[in-house]
């Protein structure tokens, strides 16, 4: 499943470090997987796991965890991550969401995509593909952010965009898997009935140990959409701007009550699928 060249995806996610983002969400991931009815035994693929934010905490209930990235790098942290903690069932690939080839038909029991599967190009593949690889009576979890939400990761997204050079002609914006009817249309293709699609808001928080201004540089620094913005920003002379804009969300959406830390809640759009 490795990729032969990289592709423009793949270099996004390379770009930065994203592990230094992913550390301040474990919490919110470990409450996740822990409402999932997770067992022992059973076979769980995380599609897009970054580091193993919700891939470890799966494996640590039992599961017999396969987790697959585009991004090398946090494939590697997620290999040493499981290491650290014995967890020899939790495995890392390199592997792209929309053609998991030598994963076999109906392999797994359940399908996690937290963040992670909605950054791929062609989302109608994305679905195919994880139909696919779900056994008849399994299930299907993505979690995706929501386009115009005034929560913080819709906002980084916008406010980055408008600063960053127009995307490629063709280009199907991630976004677009927050958006209920696309979820809809994009299984149904995969022959999924609509009445075996729930959509739900559920929130997500972001949990680091600095004040907001420095969170934001370390979005600036580590993660790839913003750091791509940066860099535009800079070419046309606006990066204070940017930061500026950046850091006055930080501040508004900033729920933490311990002085110098910051403890904000994001929006995102919770998808189960029935096979």
């Amino acid at each position: 499943m490795t990729t032969a060249t990289m592709n423009a995806n793949q270099a996004l996610w390379e770009k930065g470090d994203f592990t230094r983002i992913a550390a301040t969400m474990r919490e919110s991931g470990e409450a996740l997987v822990a409402g999932l009815g997770i067992t022992a035994g059973m076979r769980v693929l995380d599609l897009g796991c970054g580091d193993g934010t919700t891939a470890l905490p799966a494996a640590r209930l039992g599961a017999d965890v396969f987790g697959v990235d585009i991004a090398r790098n946090l494939v590697e942290a997620g290999k040493k991550r499981a290491q650290r903690e014995g967890l020899t069932n939790c495995r890392f690939q390199e592997g792209d969401a929309t053609n998991l080839g030598e994963l076999a038909d109906r392999r797994f029991d359940l399908v996690v995509s937290i963040f992670g599967a909605m950054f791929a190009p062609r989302p109608f593949d994305v679905a195919q593909e994880m139909v696919r690889v779900t056994r008849p009576g399994g299930r299907i979890v993505m979690g995706n952010w929501i386009p115009g939400d005034p929560t913080l990761v819709a906002q980084i997204l916008k406010i980055s965009s408008s600063y960053a050079p127009p995307p490629p002609e063709g280009f199907i914006s991630p976004m677009t898997w927050g958006i209920e009817s696309n979820v809809i249309e994009r299984f149904g293709a995969a022959g999924i009935a609509a009445a075996n699609i729930s959509c739900i808001r559920d929130t997500y928080l972001f949990n680091s140990p600095q004040p907001p201004a420095a969170f934001v540089s370390d979005f600036a620094t580590y993660y790839g959409p913003t750091m791509n913005a940066f860099a535009a920003a800079e070419r046309d002379g606006r990066a204070a701007n940017l930061r500026d804009e950046l850091e006055a969300l930080f501040v508004r959406e900033n729920r933490s009550e311990v002085e110098g830390t910051t403890l904000i809640p994001a929006t995102f759009l919770r998808v189960t699928v029935s096979v």
